[in-house]
């Protein structure tokens, strides 16, 4: 195994929380494939660089806080990462329930405030808050909820 690989490898994932496939691409632009790659990818986790747990955790609190993701959203960007469900169900587990209902009223409330201006049209208004939250990735059930709350506000 080439220590100057692992040690760019090891800066690589200190930079930032990585996947493995996200290393494992970038061992393939330094020409390090199949049994090396996986060995590098063996060391960096064993070293604690890489941990695909550690990962959903930070990405998850991240889209949650702050670019308001709902859960649906988060989830799908996880599994096209490539993420093991059991890595995914650790991450999704930083979202607390009272704060994801809250983000979404704040998150409805201020889109509200916005279209109020440029939407006469109640039932336009409503359909275009529920496209917005939809779009964020937050639940149909809850959206439809909190959407009463907050329009009868």
């Amino acid at each position: 195994m080439d220590r100057l690989i692992l040690q760019k490898a090891a800066s690589y994932c200190a930079y930032q929380e990585r996947t493995q496939d996200e290393v494992r691409l970038r061992l393939k632009k330094w020409n390090v494939w199949g049994d090396e790659a996986d060995e590098l990818i063996a060391e960096l986790i064993s070293m604690n660089y890489l941990s695909e747990e550690r990962f959903a955790k930070t990405y998850v609190g991240g889209k949650f806080r702050i670019k308001n993701w709902g859960r649906m959203k988060i989830r799908q960007e996880l599994q096209r990462r490539g993420l093991s469900s059991y890595s995914i169900e650790k991450g999704m587990n930083e979202i607390e329930d009272k704060a994801y209902v809250e983000g979404l009223k704040v998150l409805l409330e201020k889109k509200k405030n916005l279209l109020v201006k440029i939407e006469a049209d109640p039932l336009r208004l409503k359909q275009k808050l529920v496209r917005f939250a939809l779009g964020k990735g937050y639940e149909s059930e809850l959206v439809w909820r909190e959407l009463e709350n907050v329009l009868s506000s």
